[in-house]
């Protein structure tokens, strides 16, 4: 599967780790930045990852909270992007979500608990059915 990247300075070194995770675990990685932990503004990285939506099969950002990189990357027609925080968040994000871009918050999250719920994400089908209704009307008419 083929994931994009970005964070800001706040989420750089979860951001780092998790795209060697998923190196090591067969995927392709497009890094949309931030390259360091100077100080830089998340909603560009954010705009930039969703903006190469045709890079990518899905997201993963990443912020100090995962609240300002998520609300970012939502203001774009065709992102459903979860802020994930356990592992019912990352599996039902998916299920019942079709989520296709998941955030973290460096500050919040153990990075071993990201790539767990990392996997949960990368793993989980939508079901589909009752559900897809729902995630139809998620698209605001005339937003984005």
């Amino acid at each position: 599967m083929k994931l994009g990247f970005a964070s800001d300075h706040a989420g750089f070194d979860l951001k780092e780790r998790l795209k060697a995770w998923a190196l090591e675990h067969g995927h392709e990685v497009v890094d949309f930045g931030t390259d360091g932990a100077g100080s830089v503004d998340y909603p560009d990285f954010a705009h930039r990852a969703a903006e190469g939506r045709d890079r990518w099969d899905r997201l993963v950002l990443v912020c100090g909270s995962g609240i300002g990189i998520s609300m970012a990357a939502n203001r774009h027609a065709g992102i459903r992007c979860a802020l994930v925080t356990s592992q019912d968040h990352a599996a039902l994000a998916r299920q019942h979500n079709d989520a296709n871009a998941i955030a973290f918050g460096q500050r919040l999250t153990e990075p071993l608990l990201a790539e767990s719920y990392l996997k949960i994400f990368l793993d989980t089908p939508f079901e589909g059915g009752r559900h897809q209704g729902r995630v139809n009307k998620i698209e605001i008419r005339g937003c984005c």
